[in-house]
């Protein structure tokens, strides 16, 4: 049965493989394990079928493993078969095994003889087996048949691969006896991957099928062809005997009486067959085990380091303890509380470097995308002047007036901030749809309860709403206070005098050659003019300027921003990009003989970030006109000269004071946000969140984990003992076991080195060199026993000599 320790140490490692599949995970050890590699029909299943003593694999012509299926056998006093994929399941009749296989492979890869690399996984417990794990792959071919994919040979070949380059797999090269042996593709490809033979196992079958006359003995005896581990012959049912249910113990034994009655194969018929080649391979996988131990343990020790922390809190872990479920719940709040206020006040650990959340989001919300939104409702140069135009003349009635109207400029004002409602009602809206995200993304680390997962969620978001209604009505009542009273005593107000004298406003520049932003943006041109392509763009106070990279060296161009506008533009059929035009308002060309540029962006929010950018900037986006210049009524236009300067003066004096209410605005709208509903939410979340958890319902089903959160402790726990357990098998064993040496190398220059696709192979080391060995004095009174007489008798008075000196040197030691 071979080492006792390493017996135990084969099941334990399936145990733990399985413990690690079962979540979701990889175990990562590349453990040692044994892939049956040969052509089709040579024999594959028949031999690991004699290996279980039971009929259970696939049979038919053509491909039939078309999975790779990983047996593990396992001695045991009972007998039965369990599939990882029927957890729970035991089979005890075989023939339902072969159908479960069956089924398996068929629903992954159909009925039409595809194959799959994804392995089966079959575990048989027997008492008639020994402690292996095998890997029957789907046999080498040359030709699709039916409706196999016509590159079949290469997948089955990479497959194969995949398995039998790993350092600690042997290869068991199944070759018929009634095939040229030289031309055997299972010893190309191990020759592929073990060069130096150190891995390979070649067995012959069939030799009951070799032509009258014909003997495989020098094949077997290894001189023929040699293997470094050499050949070992066995002896499979035929199809007839399969056909007509022969008993595998049958089988057998009738193997066993042709090897001792053949003339060519009774000398060395203890070591051919079926029982001797188990052994063999279990020795092989023992030693294999015992050389690749000090690399197993490094591995495991790493994987319990890992698992120590999280299985900490699961060692004494009682699901109904009651203590247990408050103390979780109140870590639970408290963690949700520390977490929701790191995403909105930012925070320096666990920084996500993907994309923007959370209270970045919200910023970008307050300082770019609110701003742009006030902009584009105020600033109407053409209706504003119509609707004053309008005012004054409704001011005067029938009568002409002699001096400009303030109740024009006060009513002129009043519509222009009723206007504001809208952009901040919609600010407030985009930041309650990110505090709602922001939500669920911290309630995402509740998801080992679900239920409490729910309830905070549910009951957050409920006073998010209702602040939401607080918070608008908050802004609403800021408007109407503006509206209430129109203060011209304002210190940035420019008053009736300035506004006459006052030239027309349109932009308010920032400060000279200040960079407002740097970026990357595309320049969408046609095919005919360069094509579409990246460049570096540095906007300032005063120009627009793009260059070849961000080293800023190449510059390819510089737009003064004087009378530029913006304009959206429609996305392409095939484009993927956020695009926006800048042209120029006085019809001149902008870049070369282009009347507009297009700059695009991979991302909205990029584009409406380079939008408030521009606004900084002074250009502003264009108006949609509800009438046309042709439209409007011939009076609006007909104004005397005193109408117009009034028109001038209101019109000065209505953006002097709408830029202080926007100022205002622009202020107090994310103070007003920031405390009624964010800073509001905090205090909540912190202070009165867990009260409401207790009063929502029965804390015992609040606090029922998720039946994945129950499976997954108990898999790590099952991992974590499993692999405690084999680390205290591996100290025993490392201490208790021998290895066998290898056999020396042979020639094998037989095997062509041919293949489709060239493996790399790790660089092998020269083996270290031998020490010369140390002589007992047993064994040199036998070597003196089988010399000469004179010579032995020299030899043995140089012995005597050299004794007595040693003797007399330790003497003076000791005396010293």
């Amino acid at each position: 049965m071979g080492n006792r320790g390493m017996e135990d140490l084969i099941p334990l490692i399936n145990k733990l493989q399985d413990a690690f599949s079962s979540i979701g995970q990889s175990c990562n050890l590349d453990l040692p394990q044994i892939a049956v590699v040969g052509g089709q029909s040579a024999g594959k299943s028949s031999v690991l079928e004699n290996f279980v003593g039971r009929d259970f694999l696939p049979r038919g012509s053509g491909i039939v493993t078309r999975r790779p299926l990983i047996l593990q056998l396992v001695n045991n006093k009972a007998e039965y078969a369990e599939f990882l994929h029927c957890k729970g399941r035991k089979f005890v009749d075989f023939d339902e095994v072969r159908q479960e296989i069956e089924a398996e492979t068929d629903r992954i890869t159909g009925s039409n003889k595809g194959i799959s690399p994804i392995p089966i996984n079959l575990r048989v417990y027997s008492p008639h087996v020994l402690n292996l794990t095998l890997i029957d792959l789907p046999g080498m071919t040359k030709v699709a048949v039916g409706d196999q994919p016509p590159d079949i040979e290469h997948q089955i070949r990479d497959m194969i691969m995949q398995f039998i380059s790993r350092e600690s797999c042997l290869i068991l090269a199944v070759t018929p006896a009634n095939t040229d042996l030289a031309n055997s593709d299972a010893l190309k490809v191990a020759k592929e991957v073990d060069p130096q033979g150190l891995r390979t196992i070649g067995v012959i079958t069939k030799l009951d099928l070799m032509d009258e006359g014909t003997d495989a003995r020098d094949i077997l005896e290894n001189k023929l062809l040699p293997l470094r581990r050499g050949y070992i012959g066995v002896v499979n049912r035929s199809q007839k005997d399969i056909d007509g249910r022969k008993d595998i113990r049958a089988a057998l034994a009738a193997e066993r009486k042709f090897f001792l009655s053949h003339p060519s194969y009774r000398h060395m018929a203890e070591r051919m067959g079926t029982p001797h080649l188990q052994k063999a391979l279990n020795q092989q996988l023992t030693n294999h085990i015992r050389d690749t131990l000090p690399g197993l343990r490094s591995k495991l020790q790493s994987q319990l380091l890992s698992l120590e922390k999280e299985v900490e809190e699961y060692k004494n872990f009682r699901p109904d303890d009651p203590t247990r479920k408050t103390k979780a719940l109140l870590q639970m709040v408290q963690q949700f509380g520390v977490d929701f206020e790191k995403c909105i006040e930012g925070s320096g650990d666990q920084v996500d470097t993907a994309e923007l959340s959370g209270g970045a989001r919200i910023n970008r919300i307050f300082h770019e995308r609110f701003p742009f939104e006030l902009v584009k409702i105020v600033f109407d140069e053409k209706e504003l002047r119509r609707e004053i135009s309008h005012a004054i003349k409704n001011v005067h009635g029938v009568r002409t007036g002699l001096f400009t109207p303030d109740l024009a400029f006060e009513a002129m004002v009043k519509k222009q901030v009723i206007k504001l409602k809208e952009p901040c009602l919609k600010c407030i809206d985009l930041v309650i749809q990110e505090l709602i995200n922001t939500v669920r993304q911290c309630t995402n680390k509740l998801g080992s309860y679900p239920r409490l997962r729910e309830e905070t969620e549910r009951i957050v978001t409920t006073y998010v709403r209702e602040r939401e209604n607080k918070t608008k009505d908050q802004v609403l009542l800021l408007i109407d206070i503006e509206l209430s009273y129109i203060n011209t005593n304002h210190e940035d107000f420019i008053g009736f005098a300035n506004a006459q004298q006052r030239n027309i406003v349109n932009k308010k520049r920032a400060i000279p050659n200040q960079v407002i932003r740097k970026g990357w943006l595309t320049l969408n041109i046609s095919i005919m003019k360069g094509g579409s392509k990246e460049y570096w763009f540095i906007l300032t106070a005063e120009s627009l300027s793009w260059y070849k990279d961000e080293e800023e060296k190449e510059k390819k161009y510089m737009l003064p921003l004087d009378n530029l506008k913006l304009r959206d533009v429609e996305k392409g059929f095939m484009s993927t990009k956020h695009i926006f035009a800048i042209f120029n308002t006085e019809q001149r060309n902008v870049y070369k003989d282009l009347r507009q540029i297009e700059l695009a962006c991979d991302l909205q929010e990029d584009m409406d970030s380079w939008k408030a950018s521009f606004l900084r900037a002074g250009v502003y986006p264009e108006k949609d006109q509800v009438e046309s210049e042709e439209a409007a009524p011939a009076d609006t236009f007909s104004m005397d000269p005193q109408l117009e300067r009034q028109v001038e003066t209101i019109r000065n004096l209505v953006d002097s004071y709408i830029g202080i209410v926007n100022k205002t605005i622009r202020d107090l709208m994310p103070k007003t946000i920031m405390h009624l509903m964010i800073n509001g939410a905090k205090d909540f979340i912190h202070s009165e969140l867990l009260a409401y958890l207790y009063s929502s319902g029965d804390q015992n089903s609040l606090m029922e984990e998720s039946a994945d959160q129950a499976q997954r402790r108990d898999e790590m726990l099952r991992m974590y003992h499993a692999i405690k357990e084999a680390l205290s098998i591996i100290g025993d064993i490392s201490t208790s076991t021998v290895s066998t040496p290898a056999p020396p190398p042979v020639n094998d220059t037989w095997i062509p080195e041919t293949s489709p696709t060239p493996q790399r192979r790790p660089p092998t080391s020269a083996p270290p060199p031998s020490r010369p060995p140390v002589l007992s004095l047993p064994v040199l009174s036998a070597w003196f026993l089988l010399m000469p007489s004179h010579v032995s008798i020299c030899l043995m008075f140089s012995h005597l000599v050299l004794s007595s000196l040693f003797c007399l040197v330790s003497s003076c030691l000791f005396l010293s």
